[in-house]
């Protein structure tokens, strides 16, 4: 009985999680539809695809593979960054950038009295639907370079790629929640989210196998930017097993686990405004 009691709680909880994140989502639409022009400056990242499309032509004009990988396999990795460069800048960044803002501030004392998870509220709390559509380009990109491949993709593949995709969510969210939980510490950390963001855009368009050996496994395991994009589009290509695939799981799992730790971690230490 006490099992089933607990489950439905635990059910509740879930739905009440994703209403909070609805309910933001439908905020954010409404907040962006007062600004419309935010939409074209969202167009303007049309330019740096077509700039990442001419810098594939020039490489591969001079040769057949890079690092083992063909051009369609790269245009699926530029697909995956695309992707998760959208989710950072519509929910990810902004969401952090309040919560350094709010920490600052007091004002996020307010968010601790709400009856919902901190870290949830803390994640949502502000988003930009016109950055979504980076995430509907990547998603086109990704497409297109699954037609250019010539072979067919199996369903095995494609749930590959689901997969270690929203891993590799969860890998970068994770990350950036660890980088702006500092804030409850040091009073102007947005130049972390900064650093973030140059190497991501640098390193994130480019698969790990053109790194040297010890540059993978920073990108792999201390900053998993190269693990959150390559990874997947690795699986459309062909080369990916099950055990990276797992690999990839527990490198989420792990940075996941991190990050909620040290957010209790954080807030037990948290004396708010009125210190």
């Amino acid at each position: 009985m006490s099992q089933e009691l607990g489950g439905v709680a635990g059910r509740g909880r879930l739905a009440h999680g994703w209403t909070i994140v609805a309910t933001y989502l439908r905020l954010g639409v409404l907040n962006v539809a007062q600004y419309r022009g935010e939409f074209f400056v969202a167009l303007a990242n049309v330019i740096t695809l077509a700039t990442q499309f001419v810098g594939i032509a020039v490489i591969f004009a001079n040769t057949s593979n890079l690092g083992g990988w063909t051009p369609s396999g790269l245009i699926a990795l530029i697909g995956v960054y695309t992707i998760l460069s959208g989710l950072i800048a519509m929910v990810i960044q902004p969401s952090l950038q309040q919560l350094m803002e709010g920490i600052r501030l007091g004002t996020f004392d307010f968010t601790l009295t709400k009856p919902a998870d901190s870290q949830l509220l803390a994640s949502v709390a502000v988003v930009s639907p016109a950055q979504a559509l980076n995430i509907v380009f990547g998603a086109g990109i990704v497409g297109y370079a699954s037609l250019r491949m010539g072979t067919t993709i199996g369903p095995l593949q494609w749930l590959y790629f689901c997969l270690t995709l929203v891993f590799g969510a969860v890998i970068v969210y994770s990350f950036l929640t660890l980088l702006g939980t500092c804030a409850f510490w040091w009073v102007k950390v947005d130049n972390i989210l900064v650093v973030f963001s140059a190497v991501f855009g640098q390193a994130g368009r480019w698969p790990l196998a053109v790194f040297p050996g010890w540059m993978r496994i920073v990108l792999s395991l201390i900053i998993p930017v190269g693990l959150a994009v390559t990874v997947p589009a690795q699986a459309l290509a062909g080369g990916l097993s099950g055990w990276l695939v797992l690999g990839s799981a527990a490198v989420a799992a792990l940075f996941f686990a991190a990050a909620r730790a040290f957010w209790k971690y954080a807030l037990r230490h948290y004396t708010g405004a009125s210190a």
